[in-house]
């Protein structure tokens, strides 16, 4: 196992352990290096058949060497997010990648997410005495998370812009009755809160000047995907203001940063109940569909079991 470390729960991993899996650290250069790639897996799993269950595309960079070099067989890879269903969507796929990211099963979790991603960039703004009601605020990508977000702040009475690299995406909220703007860089000059939701790049370095003074800049995935943060420490000096919150600062100009760019949701719990079942039902049913060994490399789904699951579900959870 390898949990992501900037969610983890320890409790959760110390059971995990005492059950008996080994938990390592994770990070995107054990990834990044093809020669450690192949060398952690040999070491875990050397000539065993083997699904990689991901989380955000850790396994896209090194999957053609994983699958040539390793002595077991990698039968497919099962991804669970949208920042991951695009890194591997991107390449030339040497396995079949199961993704189910995009899975209808997975709009109650991302409704949800939703709601504790509002809850807890309002609830950090609140403990500095700003509230949500009457802002401005710039969403940034209008998938199924981001389209979320955009109506739970209108509801709040927030005034919502929305930008999507996708024209077809833009529409969609324009018929929503967003406001939409053109470009996003010039979009970040009046809002007072900006909520990143894209699964991929969202502010560039040259990005951040363009934030009004004193904004809120959150994110729903982590900053190493979402933001350009590292050559800011050249410009801006960074001050805690609280354990979640984080001042950037430089002559003129400063904005305020929610829990170090990393998902914001993960400060109060970003709990969904019983509908996070459904997510993880597909993901056991894309594991016993790669071990048949029957589906060719690229990207596929397990839309036919989608049924089974939610009726099973249903009558498990509404009773």
């Amino acid at each position: 196992m390898l949990p992501k470390p900037k969610s983890i729960d320890n409790i959760a991993a110390r059971q995990v352990e005492a059950d008996g899996y080994v938990c390592d650290r994770l990070s995107r250069d054990l990834f990044s290096d093809a020669d450690r790639a192949v060398d952690y897996l040999e070491a875990r799993a050397a000539g065993k058949p083997v699904v990689l269950l991901d989380v955000g595309g850790y396994f896209a960079p090194v999957l053609t060497e994983l699958c040539d070099r390793f002595s077991g067989e990698v039968l497919g890879v099962v991804e669970d997010t949208e920042n991951g269903h695009q890194r591997y969507q991107d390449l030339k796929l040497p396995c079949p990648v199961v993704s189910v990211a995009r899975s209808p099963l997975k709009d109650p979790e991302d409704y949800l997410v939703g709601q504790s991603v509002v809850f807890s960039a309002e609830a950090l703004m609140r403990s500095r005495g700003d509230i949500l009601h009457g802002r401005n605020a710039l969403v940034i990508g209008f998938g199924k998370l981001g389209s979320s977000i955009a109506r739970l702040l209108h509801v709040k009475g927030v005034r919502v812009t929305v930008y999507d690299i996708d024209p077809v995406r833009r529409t969609q909220a324009l018929s929503q009755g967003f406001t939409v703007a053109r470009d996003c860089r010039s979009a970040l000059v009046e809002p007072g809160l900006v909520l990143c939701a894209t699964g991929r790049l969202s502010l560039r370095g040259e990005d951040f000047p363009q934030l009004r003074n004193g904004a809120y800049v959150a994110t729903v995935t982590s900053s190493e995907d979402e933001l350009e943060l590292d050559g800011l420490t050249e410009v801006y000096d960074r001050t805690p203001i609280t354990d979640d919150i984080t001042r950037y600062m430089t002559t003129g100009h400063y904005f305020y940063l929610l829990n170090k760019g990393n998902a914001v949701n993960f400060l109060h719990g970003a709990s969904v109940g019983p509908f996070i079942f459904l997510v993880q039902a597909e993901i056991l049913a894309a594991v016993a569909r790669l071990s048949q060994r029957n589906l060719e490399p690229g990207m596929h789904e397990v839309a036919d079991c989608r049924p089974m699951i939610a009726a099973t579900w249903l009558n498990y959870f509404n009773r």
